[in-house]
């Protein structure tokens, strides 16, 4: 056991390392040519305690500019959106018990992509708290896509997952071809809107990752308190109830929060797709299957792999930009078919 701890421990600490290293990484590749040294020390000298170890007489004050309010709020944004799709991932293929299940399932992305539509197509302006009347629209849609699927799919007072899937993908495809009817009569905002929908940090900014910090921390904290719950859950809900939980009031709390923690990632970052279906399947290799160790691996697997292609997706064509969208679904579309492989070779043995 102690020996096991021991590995799980390094396996964070190394997960931890390598965002770091992403982090720094990321900021120092872009078109203006600031040294990874120097991206490092920047970075340094805003924590309190070492700025004034840090040397900085020789950094261009153009270069810091760049870097602090260009590349970090992009990065620190990739980070954060990335960490929220994974964990969300985490709870909703423990909810369902579906490897396939991903922060999605219930209609959200679809339901944000409506939102941000009929505010790009109407011209409505209405920001709140740094966010743009976009994100706003984004967010608003995609919680009433999650509570009009939670609500079709209810049953009583309980909320049997197999329907909820069936809702949520009733949902989809309906909010999905509203979307293409408005984009259909507006081919003028076509690109614009594709674009959100294929998801992109270009607008970052530390107003925003302010406001979208509250809620996703106050859920992944939430999420993280529920571990021992979703194992639980995992062994099936007749065993879960057997151990003293209360089935359908874990699951309720958990869809909502897992909903909310994705609802606020979406509006500020557009429709990422892959990242909380394919994380937590590669963490669960390193991490095993216990939540209380997979969710943690999954923030810090998640935020890193979505810095890594947001970096990509802005410096593959520059001076141009790729929506990101297309990176994750580079990486994730394969996994994805690989798991369909697995899926069927298992069950052909059984």
């Amino acid at each position: 056991m102690k020996k096991r701890n021991k590995k799980l421990i390094q396996g964070l600490v190394a997960l931890a390392a390598g965002l770091v290293l992403a982090v720094v990484a990321a900021s120092a590749i872009g078109s203006a040519d600031i040294s990874f040294v120097d991206s490092a020390r920047i970075l340094l000298s805003r924590i309190p305690l070492l700025d004034t170890m840090i040397q900085m007489d020789e950094i261009k004050p153009t270069h810091e500019a760049i870097l602090l309010k260009i590349r970090l709020p992009r990065i620190f944004l990739a980070a954060l959106v990335g960490s929220a799709l994974s964990v969300s991932g985490v709870a909703y293929q423990g909810i369902f018990k579906n490897p396939m299940a991903d922060p999605f399932v219930l209609g959200i992305s679809s339901g944000a992509a409506l939102g941000a539509t009929l505010v790009i197509v109407t011209g409505f302006n209405a920001g709140v708290a740094g966010l743009s009347s976009v994100s706003v629209g984004a967010f608003t849609g995609a919680i009433l896509a999650a509570y009009i699927v939670y609500n079709v799919g209810r049953v009583g007072n309980r909320t049997p997952v197999v329907t909820l899937l069936l809702a949520g993908i009733a949902v989809n495809y309906l909010l999905s071809s509203m979307i293409s009817l408005i984009m259909s009569l507006n081919r003028d905002e076509m690109e614009h809107i594709i674009f959100w929908t294929m998801g992109s940090f270009a607008t970052a900014n530390w107003m925003q990752i302010l406001v979208a910090a509250v809620p996703i921390t106050i859920g992944t904290g939430y999420l993280l308190m529920y571990s021992r719950d979703l194992n639980a859950l995992a062994i099936g809900e007749e065993s879960a109830k057997g151990v003293g939980v209360d089935t359908e009031k874990v699951k309720k709390s958990i869809l909502v929060v897992a909903s909310i923690v994705t609802a606020a990632a979406v509006s500020v970052s557009g429709i990422i797709g892959f990242v909380g279906l394919v994380i937590p399947h590669v963490v669960r290799i390193i991490s095993g299957p216990d939540h209380r160790t997979l969710l943690p691996f999954s923030i810090l697997g998640g935020a890193m792999f979505l810095v890594i292609s947001d970096t990509l997706a802005r410096t593959l064509i520059m001076p141009g930009e790729l929506p990101i969208g297309i990176i994750t679904s580079v990486f994730g579309a394969p996994y994805f078919l690989y798991l369909l492989y697995r899926n069927k070779t298992r069950s052909s043995v059984r």
